[in-house]
């Protein structure tokens, strides 16, 4: 990194800032030999280096969080909020036939949440409606409503045209993704399976490949929320992306800082993955044994969250996070501000990166999914409200 702090001389070095130090000792008649001299020297520069290494981290962690970013505004005209959506919106995914899914109430270490005691919810929302509503989808008896803590969502139309949604969930604490399916004829959920696994650690987000198999983001090697702030404060390049079908679970792709929202390219050829902490979407190659490897990575200047792709053209949307540190530090008078990128032709030499929308939190805040139908936008965020916009 560019930016590494360093003091650019050896240990042994008397360094400009310790011969202050030095020279008033011996003026002072407390040192009178070289070695005396030389020997508290390299205490100084030992303790100088100490002081490097413990702040190195976070001068790292902060430029991973964008900490001092503020977004120039980019608005749109034809916006309102969705009603009835109040505790966020964390990730939208939008049927062929305009149908879309929303995830609602998510509990996040770290974040904050306006209703903690209130079990997540799926809204569904029909975009061929003049003016379309969000309303909250009934689930089957026997799913434990009350643990619900929906995160990334992904659904998958089988052959016979059954609709599978796959979300993530953190009940307790945990990682799990729930198995839906969706009956459209009276809007409502049957829940098939719940899916844990022991390489399903801390689970962010999933994309469908077939009616109960998913390529599935762990955003932290940790789930014990301590070690999960240490691994970012650190940077350790933990994170990891895993294929899971019911024959076969492995790790297809590692060394993220934290791998967060994953989708799939039209022609199923590629699969893309955002590392939000590394300012990047990652372009890798999906082989027939479902291994990936990387063919391209596309840097932002920005905290790219949940990806979403529309089938017709093949752009990727995200909602980005400017400054992820007003993400984590609840200050009514400094939200977190949003931000809405299009990224084009990605497999290019040179993508197109539109930033579509932004603003500074006074309407959204902590955007985390962007997506599109027929010229209509949504925009979903990771606690709070969520956005209809017409193109």
């Amino acid at each position: 990194m560019e930016d590494k702090p360093h003091s650019g001389q050896p240990c042994t070095a008397v360094t400009p800032q310790n011969e202050d130090c030095l020279g008033h000792l011996i003026h002072t008649n407390q040192l009178t030999t070289k070695e005396q001299y030389m020997e508290l020297n390299i205490s100084f520069n030992a303790l100088e280096m100490l002081v490097q290494v413990l702040e190195y981290p976070k001068v790292c962690a902060r430029n991973r969080l964008n900490a001092t970013r503020e977004v120039d505004p980019v608005a749109l005209p034809n916006c309102q909020l969705i009603k009835g959506i109040e505790t966020g919106s964390e990730d939208i995914d939008i049927l062929p036939n305009g149908l879309a899914f929303i995830s609602s109430g998510l509990k996040y270490p770290g974040l904050k949440s306006f209703a903690p005691d209130k079990p997540g919810e799926i809204f569904l929302m029909d975009l061929n409606e003049k003016k379309p509503k969000a309303s909250e989808l009934r689930i089957s008896r026997g799913f434990d409503l009350g643990s619900f803590t929906p995160h990334g969502i992904s659904t998958y139309i089988d052959k016979d045209d059954t609709v599978y949604l796959f979300v993530v969930n953190h009940p307790h604490q945990k990682s799990t993704v729930e198995l839906f399916k969706f009956m459209e004829e009276d809007n409502s959920l049957v829940h098939l399976k719940t899916i844990r696994h022991d390489l399903l650690t801390s689970v962010n987000d999933v994309v469908a490949v077939g009616p109960d198999s998913f390529y599935a983001t762990n955003d932290h090697y940790f789930s014990d929320f301590i070690l999960m702030f240490l691994e970012m404060y650190l940077g350790l390049t933990w994170s990891n992306v895993v294929y899971y079908s019911p024959k076969e679970v492995k790790e297809v792709a590692a060394g993220f800082y934290s791998a967060n929202g994953i989708n799939i390219s039209p022609d199923k050829k590629y699969i893309y993955i955002a590392d939000i902490f590394d300012h990047n979407v990652h372009v890798m190659e999906k082989h027939a044994d479902w291994n990936l490897t990387h063919v391209k990575t596309l840097q932002l200047d920005t905290l790219a969250d949940n990806l979403s792709v529309d089938p017709d053209t093949g752009d990727i949307w995200t909602g980005c996070h400017p400054n992820g540190m007003k993400l984590f530090f609840d200050d009514p008078d400094n939200p977190p501000a949003s931000e809405v990128l299009r990224i084009q032709n990605i497999l290019a030499e040179q993508p197109t990166v539109t930033r579509v929308y932004a603003e500074n939190g006074s309407v959204l805040q902590g955007t985390s999914v962007a997506t599109v139908y027929n010229r209509k936008l949504l925009i979903g965020t990771v606690f709070h409200r969520a956005l209809y916009c017409e193109l």
